[in-house]
């Protein structure tokens, strides 16, 4: 039985996640700082609480998962906050580049030993992150942190692919989840069903491309 492990499966796109992969079949782990009575219908293992931020939190994470093989990683967890021109919270900017940024890949690296030739990295980033792409300004904070993950996300990809494992960059679409108090245009179902499909397509070949849940390559 194949095992994927999801960081903020409570909730969301993440939970979204966790069902379609128990439906297929899967093993789910779900990793969050609080669970959820729906996530704990449809996940094999729940890890809380844990702060992907905080190394200790990490390492009882790794404690967890120690000897279980994990065939797919998805880097969920995220945050997004505002920020306006003039009053900028750099403390925000602070959180969000460490949450977002830092964050997927201090976890990891801390799972490596858990991941095999075959095994594929799947980061949920955002098309905001896309410096090409911007063309309204603003969320300074997310846009550049979603930004740096897409760099850190870019190596990550070019270190492992000699180990035989892939990585992803992947926009949810714009998603109704209470980040962006449900304001999206899609379901988190919908999403789901996207980025799985963009999942089972990554391979070697196309690792540490960036793409949008509907199959659109986005520009860097």
């Amino acid at each position: 039985m194949k095992h994927v492990v999801l960081t903020g499966a409570n909730r969301g796109i993440g939970l979204a996640l966790a069902k379609h992969y128990q439906q297929e079949g899967w093993r789910v782990t779900g990793v969050c700082r609080e669970s959820s009575p729906q996530l704990d219908k449809v996940a094999s293992q729940v890890i809380s609480p844990i702060d992907v931020t905080d190394p200790a939190s990490v390492a009882r994470l790794v404690s967890a998962l120690h000897g279980q093989t994990i065939d797919l990683l998805i880097n969920n967890a995220g945050v997004m906050q505002n920020e306006v021109l003039g009053s900028i919270d750099f403390d925000s900017l602070r959180l969000q580049m460490e949450v977002n940024a830092f964050a997927p890949l201090r976890v990891s690296e801390a799972l490596l030993p858990n991941l095999r030739n075959g095994s594929k990295i799947a980061n949920i980033t955002s098309r905001m992150g896309s410096i090409a792409d911007n063309d309204s300004g603003g969320r300074y904070g997310y846009r550049a942190s979603k930004a740096a993950f897409n760099a850190l996300g870019r190596s990550l990809a070019m270190d492992l692919k000699q180990r035989g494992i892939a990585v992803a960059q992947l926009h949810p679409g714009f998603v109704k989840t209470r980040m962006v108090n449900y304001g999206g245009m899609i379901e988190p179902e919908e999403s789901a069903a996207g980025l799985v499909a963009r999942i089972a397509s990554l391979n070697l070949d196309n690792s540490g491309s960036f793409w949008h849940s509907n199959g659109e390559e986005l520009p860097w």
